[in-house]
């Protein structure tokens, strides 16, 4: 949960580089994106819980302010890549589905919408076009979606439900095997 507040304080921030023009960093370093969440877990339930709420308020409250012309401004990821601002709630999506799952408190990839599963495959993908890792072809037996990861040694085909997919691209736990029944290879983490 402190990871998802920080987020939205972080992704905050890009809002008010786009509002103001003044660059604005999601996070001052790693290392204090790091202690804030620390910090953060170590919340007693009520502070954290009241965290979440005011922080994904306020990113809220200044994503309704931006101006069309704001929307489009430029603005850089924690991970170092210019995007513009109307990717900001793509990216606050993609932070509170996953650690929705990844709280462990009965949300599975598999409840997740299917839309949404599709565009975070095809993003996670994209990401690990360029990255080290297996060379594997995934498909979604359920909905053809199909996506290649060039990489080492030969290629491994998998397929599977989108949610398992979808699941296994983000590094996640998932039931996924090869065609030949051998485990999915391990792949390198994606953010």
């Amino acid at each position: 949960m402190a990871h998802v507040a920080a987020n939205a304080d972080a992704l905050g921030n890009l809002v008010r580089w786009a509002a103001t023009g003044e660059k604005t960093p999601m996070y001052a370093s790693f290392e204090q994106r790091d202690a804030d969440i620390a910090a953060g877990s170590a919340k007693p339930a009520a502070e954290l819980a009241a965290w979440l709420h005011e922080s994904a308020d306020r990113l809220a409250a200044g994503a309704a302010a931006l101006s069309p012309g704001q929307w489009a401004a430029e603005v850089v990821t924690a991970q170092g890549r210019a995007v513009p601002a109307t990717e900001i709630p793509w990216l606050r999506s993609r932070e509170v589905w996953v650690h929705a799952v990844d709280l462990a408190a009965g949300v599975r990839f598999a409840d997740l919408p299917t839309g949404f599963l599709a565009a975070l495959a095809d993003d996670i993908a994209g990401k690990r076009r360029n990255a080290p890792g297996p060379a594997v072809v995934l498909t979604a037996a359920d909905t053809g979606d199909r996506w290649e990861l060039p990489g080492e040694n030969d290629v491994t085909a998998i397929t599977g439900s989108l949610a398992e997919v979808t699941a296994y691209l983000a590094g996640r736990p998932h039931a996924l095997t090869t065609t030949g029944g051998g485990p999915a290879p391990t792949l390198p983490a994606w953010l």
